[in-house]
């Protein structure tokens, strides 16, 4: 199956999802499916079915659903960030970010609705599938990454970073927690799903580990490098916004170094994994690679 099948059968599953809830204030579900439907690359879905298949040989309907949770919380963390108390962007994707769309409340309990049908459609999985062990593990991982040990510290320590007064350290600190633990869960979640023991997920967690924190990197450097069309947002929102990143701390080539550095050491961790199917691999050389 090609990736562009696979982010049609993961758009397919997300419109089902979006279009099956009797909702009470319509404006609700326009604005949920905008966000979600603006565009994106579908990354996180693509990372945790690809971790699954490479695991079990195959992914089912759970770990489509699980792909689907984790592109929910990832949309609704983007339009909190977009928001005039956060990073006050009105450019998402190419188009106007929710709260410039729908305003501001809207906007927010958008965001909140994403968050909490993700949780739905996670919980209604388990209690569909006789693998609830697994799906239960799964479900934990994803949240953790998403709540208060991982995503929302992430975005507090960005809050705090705006001051410029944050080191490498911290930085990258921030990093792991606002981006790089969804990335790495779904790479455990997916491992999971996929019937794997430990070890494969204590590898798939250190895959995680250091794709999601490079992934960062790459976004501080396309900040500065690439276009607002190429990115889909402003392009030199950080400097706008005047956070700490890898490159106001390390400079645009200090920054790419590191990141350097970071692909290795994944390339490295992929070939310690004895993978069923390469089609993890390709995503992770994919994402590496990666100009956008």
């Amino acid at each position: 199956m090609s990736m562009a099948d696979r982010v049609g059968g993961i758009n397919q599953r997300l419109l089902q999802i979006l279009d099956a809830g009797a909702f009470k204030a319509e404006p609700l579900a326009e604005a949920m499916k905008y966000s979600v439907f603006a565009g994106g690359k579908r990354l996180r879905p693509l990372l945790l079915l690809a971790a699954c298949e490479s695991v079990s040989g195959a992914y089912d309907e759970t770990a489509l659903d699980f792909a689907c949770a984790a592109e929910l919380i990832h949309t609704y963390s983007l339009i909190h960030d977009d928001l005039p108390c956060m990073d006050d962007d009105d450019l998402r994707r190419g188009q106007p970010t929710c709260h410039i769309k729908y305003g501001e409340a809207l906007a927010l309990l958008a965001g909140d609705a994403l968050l909490n049908k993700a949780y739905e459609v996670m919980a209604g999985a388990c209690v569909n599938d006789p693998r609830n062990g697994n799906c239960a593990r799964a479900l934990s991982f994803i949240a953790n990454a998403a709540g208060a040990e991982g995503m929302v510290s992430g975005q507090v320590l960005d809050i705090l970073n705006e001051s410029g007064a944050a080191d490498t350290g911290a930085l990258t600190r921030m990093y792991e927690l606002k981006t790089g633990a969804l990335i790495q869960a779904c790479f455990a979640a997916g491992a999971v799903l996929g019937g794997g023991d430990s070890q494969t997920e204590k590898e798939m967690n250190a895959l995680g580990a250091t794709l999601g924190l490079a992934f960062q990197i790459k976004d501080d450097i396309l900040d500065v490098t690439a276009t607002t069309e190429k990115l889909g947002k402003p392009a030199r929102s950080d400097e706008k916004n005047q956070k700490t990143t890898y490159v106001s701390l390390l400079g645009v080539e200090g920054a790419r170094d590191e990141y350097r550095r970071l692909s290795d050491k994944t390339v490295e961790v992929v070939a310690r994994i004895p993978f069923k199917t390469d089609t993890l691999q390709s995503l992770v050389f994919k994402i590496i690679h990666r100009d956008f």
